[in-house]
């Protein structure tokens, strides 16, 4: 299992979340506006204080669907200005279901 952390301009969120759905099993995936800062001349502050609001997508997705998620991210996210976003992919050791008990790839 892998978790897929995508940061992408939140104009294109509704676009990529629309292109995820199509992927057949896909568990889910958590949405919420966040706020940071890449490589700039600027300080960290002056940045956050005038920086867009930018979206975080994250999803535990079997290893089989990441190629997939990633493409898709990829795709429909993409303008081709600065600033388009990153996407980070995390091993996951395990997942628990809280209501159900079950774990691992059956939890997701």
């Amino acid at each position: 299992m892998k978790e897929i952390k995508a940061i992408i301009k939140p104009h294109k969120v509704e676009e990529v979340l629309h292109a995820l759905h199509a992927i057949p099993n896909l568990p889910g995936c958590i949405v919420s506006q966040v706020k940071g800062y890449g490589r700039s001349p600027q300080s960290p502050n002056e940045d956050l204080l005038e920086s867009d609001n930018w979206t975080k997508m994250e999803l535990v997705v079997p290893d089989l669907l990441v190629k997939t998620v990633l493409k898709t991210i990829q795709t429909h996210a993409h303008t081709g200005q600065k600033g388009d976003g990153k996407v980070f992919v995390v091993k996951v050791a395990d997942v628990l279901a809280i209501r159900t008990g079950k774990r691992g790839n059956e939890a997701i």
